[in-house]
């Protein structure tokens, strides 16, 4: 008898593809009959139950799709011909749940044929509506609740319910340098936190003014933020490589102070250094005014350390400028200052006509004991120094 995969197999099955492919589908099963005698394969059992459908069984379809999937679980293509079928018996919410986990196994979309991307385009909006009636199911369950609980938890909860019906993921924190652990992940911090911050707010009209005061002479004095050198993968920073649109002026810059702009900018030194700054000798503080020109996109990204968090003050603010950090979007408002996470992924935009700056710091993670800060600079100094540097 012939094993499967023989010449004598492939023969019967190359022919009821090919019968397939002209729509003769009572052909094809004959020949994949023929063939299943000498042993069921993989291949012919996804033509089988192709068959099936053209004949307009689709219970019958969606069964032998099952066996296909028993003998390789993670065939893409039989997960999409089963959400198919499930969609065509009417089975909905099993259909968006199987064209979900396909998606996760996709293979990516620029490298699949437009039939494929076409396929994948229809479970991502399938599972995209599916989520958003979730949504809006849980909404109406719950909409008697939501006058119970303050602003911030009504916030925070919408967040959760959007996650858990599948339409967002929940913030992660992603250093790219220490990733400490048993921190949470916040997006914004709550600004009762750091009483400072009203401090700060109110000292926005003078630190301003020393800011109008450097740009007076010009933009010299800014440097590019990115500067990648040459050969290095820049990803998604290839626009703003070596780019004016994004620039900066350092005050402190990892742990040392800026003397000659500090110099000419001295109420504003004077203030930060009143204030809590992540202290770590050739780490931190950073302080630094970010320019961002009219019309920029910061592309997502992640910062270096979760033992710290940034704070930032808009001091020039010409239209509307939008900040993401997670799932959450700020607009900047002038005389308002925040703290976030900046290993959590996040972007911002420009969309005014004119330049953009703000103030950008760095302070401890207030999670932090001030032993525990001491324990972690001398760990990051401890591997700096290793092996000579």
């Amino acid at each position: 008898m012939n094993q499967p995969g023989s010449p004598a197999q492939n023969d019967l099955l190359r022919r009821a593809a090919e019968a397939l492919a002209r729509r003769d589908p009572q052909s094809a099963l004959g020949l994949i009959d023929q063939a299943d005698a000498m042993g069921a394969t993989h291949d012919g059992t996804l033509n089988r139950a192709l068959a099936l459908r053209l004949l307009g069984d689709f219970h019958g379809a969606l069964t032998v799709l099952d066996d296909a999937l028993a003998m390789q679980p993670y065939d893409f293509a039989a997960l999409l011909g089963k959400a198919s079928m499930l969609e065509q018996i009417g089975q909905a919410r099993s259909a968006a749940d199987v064209y979900r986990n396909a998606l996760k196994i996709a293979p990516p979309r620029e490298r699949c044929p437009p039939v494929i991307q076409s396929q994948i385009d229809h479970a991502a909006g399938v599972v995209r509506r599916h989520a958003e009636a979730l949504r809006d199911h849980m909404r109406s369950k719950v909409a008697a609740l939501r006058g119970k609980v303050d602003a911030a938890t009504l916030d925070r909860f919408d967040e959760g319910l959007e996650i858990y019906a599948g339409l967002k993921t929940a913030p992660k924190q992603e250093p790219l340098l220490l990733d400490y652990p048993r921190l949470p992940a916040i997006p914004f911090y709550d600004r009762a936190l750091f009483p400072w911050l009203e401090t700060l707010e109110a000292a926005t009209p003078v630190i301003k003014a020393e800011l109008e005061a450097l740009l007076a002479g010009g933009m010299d004095d800014f440097a590019p933020y990115i500067a990648y050198p040459k050969g290095a993968p820049v990803n998604q920073w290839g626009e703003l490589n070596h780019s004016r649109k994004w620039s900066s002026l350092w005050l402190w810059k990892d742990g040392a102070r800026q003397d000659a702009v500090c110099e000419r900018c001295p109420r504003t030194a004077a203030l930060l250094e009143s204030l809590p700054l992540c202290r770590q000798d050739g780490f931190a503080p950073t302080a630094v005014f970010s320019a961002l020109q009219p019309h920029t996109h910061i592309p997502a990204h992640t910062g270096s350390s979760n033992v710290r968090l940034l704070t930032h003050l808009p001091l020039i603010l010409p239209g509307p400028a939008r900040f993401r950090v997670g799932n959450t979007v700020r607009d900047w408002k002038m005389g308002e200052a925040w703290v976030f996470d900046d290993t959590i992924d996040h972007e911002a935009w420009n969309d005014a006509d004119e330049m953009r700056v703000i103030l950008i710091f760095d302070i401890w993670n207030p999670a932090l004991s001030e032993g525990e800060q001491a324990l972690i600079t001398a760990m990051m100094q401890a591997r700096q120094s290793f092996g000579g540097g």
